[in-house]
């Protein structure tokens, strides 16, 4: 559980206990939850007032012991400080090449932004105290740069998870290389100097990496004190928007409100607006199809490695259409291959037409 420092947050868990205060006061427990609450033993088939499902449900099929290959294939994790990290090197130059390949039908040129897809360098750190209200309707920039509190989280990630329509496609060296480039494009420096095009980032160099929003999460959960760390957060009520002191038998007089939730609609500030009018949009620009492509077609059709016809691709597209706009179409309907029925979407043929029309007409 992270809270950002730049920004307040509220969180109903105190709401709640103000509602069960009385139905715990007569039980007793043990301080030792995470929250830094009490716990309670079950006692005659019931955890405080509640039953306990004492059902037998033996025997259960827990599956056979995984493989030493198999736990060390799935065991990918990598720590901050280097545990885990991979052998692997890869320069910024060849991460430009590989993202433009591979990541930039999402996430746009340089990692500037796409269609529904995160944005991934730019903005800056001051950036996350903006919130969307009257005179300041900028949103908090969260990229790589301004964001992320470890570096080793972005290799992992990208390794993992990416590219979106084929993950886990990458080679280390390649994955460096894309980390590499990210980095760079978000001006990080790695022991004090600048990323160039041949520098290459590689697990020997890895831990120097030392990001702009590194203490920017509180409380810190890594290591053997993670856990005494997230206690002792939350613990203390002003950090979920609570002041006083918990009340659970008892009481005193003055202890009436001893548990106070800050109001999230006006203890922010700036307040957050209440205002839900749309944006209005500009559809002057817009072809007939754009939309619905960018929304639930550029996944595939944006990428040359996947074997659908590509936009912009003219050879590809002079070949699909060939047959006709009305066999083209019912393909569509029906599903060919990997693709789907109407590509998984909900379409209906007019739209799925307009789709096709608009990929053809980007690729002439």
């Amino acid at each position: 559980m992270l809270k950002c420092v730049h920004k307040t947050i509220t969180l109903s868990v105190a709401t709640l206990l103000l509602t069960s205060i009385s139905a715990f006061a007569s039980f007793d427990g043990k301080k030792d939850a995470v929250d830094g609450g009490m716990t309670y033993p079950t006692k005659d088939g019931k955890y405080t007032v509640y039953s306990v499902n004492n059902q037998k449900v033996d025997p259960i099929n827990h599956g056979r012991t995984p493989t030493k290959g198999e736990l060390k294939a799935w065991d990918t994790d990598i720590m901050p400080d280097g545990k885990g990290l991979p052998v692997g090197k890869g320069t910024v130059e060849q991460g430009d090449e590989l993202f433009e390949e591979q990541c930039a039908v999402c996430h746009g040129d340089f990692g500037a932004g796409g269609v529904g897809y995160p944005t991934l360098t730019g903005g800056d750190i001051a950036s996350l105290t903006n919130q969307r209200t009257p005179g300041k309707t900028d949103a908090p920039k969260r990229t790589i740069g301004t964001y992320w509190p470890q570096a080793s989280t972005l290799l992992w990630y990208i390794h993992d998870a990416m590219p979106y329509a084929t993950p886990k496609s990458l080679s280390w060296d390649e994955t460096y290389a894309i980390t590499a480039y990210l980095l760079a494009t978000n001006e990080i420096q790695i022991d004090g100097e600048d990323m160039d095009d041949e520098f290459e980032l590689s697990n020997e160099n890895f831990t120097k990496i030392k990001m702009p929003n590194e203490k920017g999460f509180i409380p810190n959960i890594d290591g053997p004190d993670g856990v005494k760390n997230v206690k002792a957060f939350l613990s203390d009520g002003k950090n979920i928007g609570a002041v006083g002191v918990r009340c659970m038998k008892d009481c005193k007089d003055d202890d009436a409100k001893a548990v106070v939730v800050s109001d999230p609609r006006t203890d922010v500030n700036p307040p957050f607006s209440e205002v839900r009018d749309l944006p209005k949009k500009d559809n002057s620009t817009i072809a007939p199809g754009q939309e619905d492509y960018e929304k639930s077609c550029a996944v595939c059709h944006g990428n040359d490695k996947l074997g659908a016809p590509d936009l912009g691709n003219k050879g590809a597209w002079a070949k699909v259409m060939e047959k006709g706009m009305d066999k083209v179409l019912a393909t569509a309907i029906k599903g060919s291959g990997a693709m789907p029925p109407r590509g998984g979407t909900a379409l209906s043929d007019d739209k799925l037409k307009q789709v096709i029309e608009y990929m053809y007409s980007k690729s002439k």
